[in-house]
């Protein structure tokens, strides 16, 4: 069984409170370092240390800006306002506050390693990148092109978001070198250290957000501010907004969200491996930190699906065939056709599958596009699945793939049909030969 990684928003989301929360929970920090010093981007320390956030133990990750010096800002040297990538200054964590009023605790055991490099007094903050600039940086990361494209993902979705917010094309967005620095260590960080923990899915919360407004650069704008509203409601993310004054969720945040996240709703059992909590840098009556969790979903456990229907009198066969091919490659569970009697004694098909919620919207396009229907119903259902593996095994007529289950100790073996009739066409043997011996072969 997979290993799920949960991240638990009822705080809100940014950049540093995920990579907190992520080294808190087990990543490799030694990775981290090493992926970030093979970037070659100048000017920054980071900040390894403890915190407590209305008494919880969390951990306290952040990027210190080199030029800004200790002296004038707070616990870790953050001032109160910092520029985000476009050089607004914001009142919020990481990408827009810096700030450290601690009210429920203290911070202890400090830790801080440099960034690569030494910077260059004051000349780097007149930088300003864009995306290909930031592409550039990510492509001389020591690390997987799974890595590499992820980190490119989250950047995407913070650009496009900024360019709606700022009326300009995706291609004039630039980074401003403050928070460029903070982004890059940030986003570059969480795919590093996802990709260390080695979890097969990842599930977000809903996000938690504040209200009111932030101050920057050129006024007052709302929360959530608009590049976080337009990753939102780009992606499908779910807000809840709370009765915390202030930006809870930064743009950063947002797009991690969006990119991470591969299935919406956890699993109805499950184990859970461990525990990792990052902390925030404002403080409010719940405590201010995001809570990551690794799991593990218990055999045979329960699973939320849903079901869609049609019922269609007017297709040709041909069509039905085509949807199925195209409803199974888009990833229905299960697609299948059922003959049914409609009005006026018509006989038709009803068409159903089943999928997961976050591709009901991908689902209801095929079937409107590749079908004659004018209508589909949906209704949530819960199913029992096998945990299930494939494998290949060596038999006297070449290699074959089959599948196997498991439950309660007991354990299942199926050879795949695509494999078996190979075999059979290869060989002019009968089906269920083959099957035996491929059985019998998996067995041993």
């Amino acid at each position: 069984m997979g290993k799920i990684l949960y991240l638990e928003c009822n705080s809100g989301i940014s950049g540093d409170m995920t990579v907190g929360a992520l080294l808190d929970l087990g990543a490799d920090r030694e990775a981290f370092t090493k992926a970030l010093q093979s970037l070659e981007v100048e000017g920054y320390q980071l900040h390894f240390g403890r915190t407590r956030k209305c008494g919880l133990d969390a951990y306290d990750f952040d990027v210190i800006l080199e030029n800004e010096g200790h002296d004038q800002k707070g616990d870790h040297g953050h001032d109160n306002d910092h520029e985000d990538d476009f050089g607004h200054s914001h009142d919020h964590d990481k990408e827009h506050e810096h700030s450290h009023a601690h009210d429920c605790g203290h911070s202890y055991e400090h830790d801080h390693e440099h960034g690569h490099g030494h910077s260059h007094g004051q000349d780097h903050l007149q930088v300003h990148r864009n995306l290909q600039d930031i592409y550039a940086i990510i492509d001389r990361l020591d690390s997987s092109s799974r890595v590499k494209a992820m980190a490119k993902r989250m950047f995407d979705i913070v650009a496009e978001a900024e360019s709606k917010a700022h009326g300009i094309p995706v291609e004039e967005v630039h980074f401003h070198e403050v928070g460029a620095i903070d982004s890059i260590v940030d986003i570059i960080g969480v795919a590093v250290c996802v990709d260390s923990l080695g979890v097969d899915e990842i599930v977000v919360s809903p996000l938690a957000e504040g209200y009111g407004s932030v101050r920057c650069q050129h006024g007052v704008i709302p929360v959530p501010v608009p590049a976080t509203a337009n990753i939102v409601s780009s992606h499908g993310l779910k807000l809840r907004l709370t009765d915390n004054e202030g930006e809870m969720v930064t743009p950063t945040g947002a797009a991690i969200a969006a990119a991470l996240g591969t299935r919406k709703n956890l699993p109805s059992s499950f184990q859970i491996l461990k525990t990792g909590l990052g902390a925030g840098k404002k403080d409010f009556k719940q405590a201010n930190v995001l809570r990551a969790m690794l799991l593990m979903e218990e055999e045979g456990a329960g699973e939320n699906m849903w079901v869609l229907e049609a019922n269609i009198d007017d297709c040709s066969g041909e069509a039905f065939g085509f949807a199925m091919e195209c409803l199974l490659e888009a990833g229905a569970a299960d697609v299948w056709y059922t003959p049914v009697f409609m009005k006026k004694n018509r006989p038709a098909y009803m068409l159903s599958l089943i999928c997961r919620e976050e591709e009901i919207s991908k689902m209801e396009d095929i079937l409107f596009i590749q079908t004659t229907t004018i209508g589909v119903r949906r209704y949530p259902v819960s199913r029992t699945i096998l945990d299930r593996k494939k494998r290949k095994v060596m038999t006297e007529f070449g290699e074959a793939e089959v599948k196997i289950c498991s439950y309660k100790g007991r354990t299942f073996c199926y050879p795949e049909f695509e494999s078996v009739k190979s075999i059979c066409r290869q060989n002019g043997l009968d089906y269920q030969t083959v099957y035996s011996i491929i059985r019998r072969e998996t067995e041993k």
